[in-house]
């Protein structure tokens, strides 16, 4: 029974390539630095794996900055404002893919979320006549690599049929399915430059747990005939994950590979409908160990389905897995020592995930494991009885119905908040964030470490929202943000502040490139214990006579973008955050804070795969939401912020959440997320991202003007704002004032023209 990995975290257990990358991109190293630092992150994680029971490692699942961007890149589908006639190198090409280039003004691909994580990929841009020159030797380099360090590699590839579906067309009519067979014939290529140099290639269509039409799913029959013929000797594992596939599972189980796997965390009832007719030639490999959140697994009963393989087909043809790639939770726990020792014995990270599947593979044998599965018993009781986990008070606390209404209709209140903030038309503001400098960074890693006392934090904390203030001022935006300073991530900020949260210190998690987010781990119930925002947000307004919005992060983003307690319902923990953000809404709007955003991001995010799981979901997000922003008088402008995402399947539930104001990301799509909100005749105010802070380029007042007249084609102006496409924390101060300057100008231009 052979155990497997889907994946393993890329960044490195101390974030060593991102570091790497970073240099790289301020060009304090060359590209051989980048690449041994690479090689080395790629050879620890292979050797983790290895020595914690893994037989058979993934290849190909480590990224520079991420992998749908590299099979892009390796089947030549780079767009032509990439291509090498720029002046750069092959590395250089693929990184301003990701990021774009400043310097000759080329903006970067489109970024969106893949499936319902909150890891970011870079969309592939095809055109209708796209044509595919495969170039599998990175691949190659790889599994030789592996081969050369003596453990046996298995490379993995996104399926055809994922990558064509993630993918968007040039031409808005267009359909990518239509590339299936010229992708195919490509990928062929590719398995056949892999067929003598490996036993299995992992082949990854997580798209399959979707609600898919039939024709579509039919379409992978003929393609897969041709991959297997390509494959040759090498045996192909068709990989899906994050939700059930027995929908589809009769031409799953006809395809002609070698073997199939499930994820039986997220849907452990796909197992009997698999194993009612499954073929005589296929492997069965099961996902039994959450690749997506941090608990222990429950050994003793995870081992049943595996046992339960077994004796229909064999030991021999089940194979031990991860639900998913182990990409989304952190390196290794050992290294957490400053944890409640509790805490810690109730979790599991990438490296104890490995361990804890090498004890499963033996116990589903009945091999000798005894200790390991009565220690974990323990700590799994441990768990479930410890009072750390429950506070009475907030279980007691009641949600009625009036706590999720506003007292008036929007235009009602619109009009009551137009009289009380004085806004122009097109209103100017930004997302909340503002670039974190050097010193802002080092005062508070030297306050969190005690090497200064709280006075001297709060003075650099004050004199930065204090220039933060005067460069808004400066600058003409109408509406103003504190800057966040003392801000180190949106959902860290406010879980160090909730009771219910514990906190790792190497716990990084990749975003997107090297962008690394460190998760909060949500143990118990959840309280506010005092107010968490009001003391910087008022100290701002009181340098300002224009309005300053107070900001805080959503109940549902908190949610998504934390590793969840996985002992009661989701939404019932969305729920508890919800109360606590509505204290905070509460006391702000009594400090005299006019404007409030709550940002959720996450709310596409996190929508079921399958659609028969959504309406439940998306009643309990708006809830969630409305219960921490109803509790306002009619004069106080709620806002919220959203990242891109296919909105046209949740705009009346966005509609529904009822915010004044609404931000989007929309830069990239080149305004086209306007036309959901459009086609539903969107109520309420709508701030469309008018600028790419995903990109250091500055983009001209005229540039930005333009995205604001697409805007006004779909939306009525007098409902528009004008902002940047999400917060500035992460870039420097020099494009961010000249950003920000080209946005007031651009407002200024498209009103002028609006009264002319």
């Amino acid at each position: 029974m052979l155990t497997h990995s889907l994946g393993f975290p890329r960044i490195g257990a101390k974030r060593e390539l991102k570091w790497a990358l970073e240099q790289y991109w301020r060009g304090e190293i060359d590209e051989s630095a980048l690449n041994e630092t690479a090689f080395q992150v790629r050879r620890r994680n292979w050797e983790i794996q290895r020595d914690r029971g893994i037989e058979l490692l993934p290849v190909g699942d480590f990224s520079l900055y991420d992998h749908i961007l590299d099979t892009a890149f390796m089947l030549d589908a780079i767009p032509e404002r990439f291509r090498e006639g720029n002046g750069q190198s092959g590395i250089d090409t693929y990184f301003c893919m990701a990021r774009g280039d400043a310097e000759k003004d080329i903006p970067a691909m489109e970024m969106t979320k893949w499936f319902d994580t909150n890891y970011h990929y870079i969309v592939p841009e095809l055109a209708p006549d796209q044509a595919f020159t495969p170039n599998p030797d990175p691949l190659l380099e790889q599994l030789q690599e592996v081969n050369d360090l003596g453990m046996s590699g298995k490379p993995v590839l996104p399926g055809p049929l994922t990558f064509l579906l993630l993918s968007r067309s040039t031409e808005k009519d267009a359909n990518t399915l239509d590339l299936l067979p010229a992708l195919t014939e490509a990928y062929a290529q590719i398995l056949s430059s892999l067929a003598n140099k490996c036993e299995w290639i992992q082949i990854d269509e997580p798209i399959l747990v979707q609600n898919l039409p039939k024709a579509t799913v039919e379409l992978l029959s003929p393609a897969y005939e041709n991959l297997a013929k390509a494959a040759g000797p090498a045996k192909l594992l068709l990989t899906t994950y994050f939700e059930g596939a027995a929908h589809h599972a009769e031409t799953i189980l006809s395809l002609p590979v070698a073997g199939i796997h499930l994820d039986l965390v997220r849907a452990p009832q796909q197992l009997d409908v698999f194993l009612q007719e499954y073929p005589k030639d296929k492997t069965l490999s099961l996902g039994v160990v959450d690749g997506r959140n941090v608990w222990k697994t429950d050994l003793n009963t995870a081992v049943e389905p595996l046992k339960a393989a077994i004796k229909e087909l064999g030991e021999h043809r089940v194979m031990a897995a991860p639900s998913c790639s182990m990409l989304h939770v952190p390196v290794d726990l050992e290294a957490e020592c400053k944890l409640d020792g509790n805490i810690r014995n109730w979790l599991a990270f990438a490296a104890q995930k490995c361990t804890e599947l090498r004890v499963l593979a033996f116990a589903a044998r009945d091999l000798n494991c005894v200790e390991p599965l009565k220690n974990n018993a323990n700590a799994i009781a441990q768990r479930r009885n410890s009072p750390l986990i429950t506070n009475p008070e907030v279980r007691k606390r009641a949600i009625t119905k009036e706590m999720t209404s506003r007292n008036s209709v929007f235009e009602q209140r619109s009009a009551t908040q137009q009289e009380r903030l004085g806004l122009p038309a097109l209103p100017t503001t930004t997302i909340g964030s503002f670039p974190q400098t050097e010193e802002v960074r080092k005062t508070r890693a030297a306050f969190r470490h005690e090497r200064i006392d709280a006075a001297a934090y709060e003075d650099t904390m004050r004199e930065y929202i204090k220039d933060c203030v005067r460069k808004q001022e400066a600058i003409g935006l109408d509406v103003l943000v504190h800057g966040e300073p003392e801000r180190t991530d949106m959902v860290e900020y406010f879980g160090r502040r909730l009771d219910g949260f514990c906190f790792t210190d190497f716990g990084w998690v990749q975003s997107y490139g090297s962008r690394c987010v460190k998760p909060p781990i949500i143990y118990g119930d959840i309280s506010r214990p005092a107010p968490m925002t009001v003391e910087w947000t008022t100290y701002a307004a009181s340098l300002t006579d224009k309005p300053l919005k107070g900001m805080l992060t959503g109940p549902v983003t908190i949610l998504c973008w934390s590793f969840v307690r996985d002992d009661m319902e989701r939404m019932d923990v969305c729920r508890q955050i919800a109360l606590a953000i509505r204290d905070e809404v509460a006391d702000l709007e009594a400090a005299g804070i006019g404007v409030i955003q709550i940002d959720e991001p996450a709310f596409r995010e996190g929508l079921p795969l399958q659609k028969g799981k959504r309406k439940k979901y998306l009643a309990d997000a708006v809830e969630s939401f409305r219960i921490a922003s109803c509790c306002v008088r009619d004069e106080t402008q709620i806002h919220t912020h959203m990242c891109y995402a296919d909105f046209n399947d949740v705009i009346e539930h966005i509609a529904a959440m009822d915010a004044d104001v609404i931000s989007i990301e929309a830069s990239r799509s080149a305004m086209e997320l306007l036309e959901a909100f459009a086609d539903f005749r969107y109520p309420n105010d709508i701030g469309p991202g008018v600028w790419d802070i995903h990109s250091a380029r500055v983009p001209s007042a005229e540039e930005m003007a333009q995205n604001l007249r697409k805007a006004t084609r779909d939306i009525p102006a007098a409902r528009i704002w004008a902002n940047p496409d999400c917060g500035l924390k992460t870039r420097a101060w020099p494009e961010t004032l000249a950003s920000l300057e080209n946005l007031v100008k651009a407002a200024k231009i498209v009103r002028n023209e609006l009264l002319t």
